[in-house]
């Protein structure tokens, strides 16, 4: 990281994704700060990665491995729906290219990615532990006032593999996976004689 906006529009749908470098973490409050009370962050987001967390740290000494005073105890992805509104103001202003989380977004996102050439990765629920052993270092922090949804500015080495599960194409699992439920759970009702609205 950071990647290219060409990095990002090759990524398809079901391929996968081990990021190095940095990585920034967001959460609720993180954004409504950002974009609903107009506060700015220092941090140049271009071409980079924000995964959706609120990283349970501890204080400790400021020193060359905690530059931060913050050591990382767990941090794990939260689910990312009620972001959803988020997206593209973090694709076309700050010029983010990666969300990760859990769980998906929904059309606005996808659409958003499309438009300005983003990505969602997945990462899978309960494996905050693992995710931990890919964060390196907590190098900076902004906006700590929101602390544990500050804006974390984390060093990662191997972190992944990740679900390519949105791309820039229009793909998403998520819209798959309930076109294919629905499809099932009518099927199902009509078997049984059941009559559906259309």
């Amino acid at each position: 990281m950071p990647v290219t906006e060409g990095q990002v529009r090759r990524l398809r749908v079901n391929d996968t994704v081990t990021l190095n470098g940095t990585l920034y973490g967001i959460r609720d409050a993180t954004h409504i700060h950002m974009f609903d009370r107009g506060r700015k962050t220092r941090f140049d987001l271009r071409g980079h990665a924000l995964v959706h967390t609120a990283p349970n740290v501890k204080k400790v000494e400021k020193s060359n491995s905690y530059p931060t005073g913050y050591a990382p105890i767990c941090i794990g992805t939260t689910t990312s729906d009620r972001m959803e509104r988020y997206t593209r103001p973090l694709l076309a202003e700050y010029g983010a290219r990666i969300i990760i989380g859990k769980g998906g977004l929904r059309e606005a996102s996808a659409a958003a990615f499309r438009d300005l050439g983003g990505a969602y990765l997945a990462v899978i629920g309960g494996a905050a532990a693992l995710e931990t052993t890919w964060i390196e270092q907590i190098e900076d922090v902004d906006l700590d006032d929101l602390n544990p949804e500050s804006l974390w500015k984390f060093r990662v080495k191997g972190f992944g593999p990740l679900l390519v599960s949105m791309d820039s194409h229009g793909g998403s699992l998520y819209m798959e996976v309930n076109q294919a439920a629905r499809a099932k759970r009518t099927a199902a009702l009509a078997s049984l004689g059941v009559k559906t609205g259309s």
